[in-house]
């Protein structure tokens, strides 16, 4: 059997915590995982892998077909998180899974205000009412704050130029 190496990635905890499974895992070996290393799992916490849409259930025999080496597990308390763009005048909600990262947010805000490829290389997210620009790799978990499921972002120019 080739261990795979994950990455677990835990709401309102900062940081990564890396463990290794086994091939063909079950839900059972990822909770067993997260216990030891001090994560409290209930019928609250929902478990992603990667960015998929829907959570583990949480059978501890259920097979995990989508872990692979370099997998990110999310462990949150929310299913999905509401996320609220501005852009100029404009404003779009969309729900999208916790493991979804900023990058695709924007690909999705991009698409839904028409914007050209050029405007859009030009344009960051960036947190509301802050000048907080998350990573593009960050999943939208670590960006909510308490107990809520939500997110608001601005779309702004990268650089602004004064002329």
């Amino acid at each position: 059997m080739t261990p795979a190496t994950i990455f677990i990635q835990i709401q309102a905890r900062p940081g990564l915590i890396e463990g290794v499974l086994n091939e063909k895992p079950v839900l059972g070996d990822v909770l067993d995982l997260l216990t030891k290393a001090g994560v409290e799992i209930d019928e609250n916490t929902f478990i992603f892998i990667d960015d998929n849409d829907q959570p583990h259930s949480h059978d501890h025999g259920h097979p995990i077909a989508d872990l692979k080496h370099g997998s990110r597990i999310h462990v949150t308390r929310c299913k999905r998180v509401k996320t609220t763009i501005h852009f100029v005048e404009q404003a779009a909600e969309h729900e999208f899974s916790p493991g979804t990262r900023v990058r695709a947010v924007k690909e999705w805000a991009v698409h839904y205000f028409k914007m050209n490829p050029k405007d859009a290389a030009e344009h960051v997210l960036q947190i509301c009412k802050s000048t907080t620009r998350p990573a593009s790799d960050t999943p939208l978990h670590e960006l909510i704050e308490g107990h809520g499921c939500s997110v608001c972002f601005d779309l702004v120019p990268e650089k602004r130029v004064e002329g």
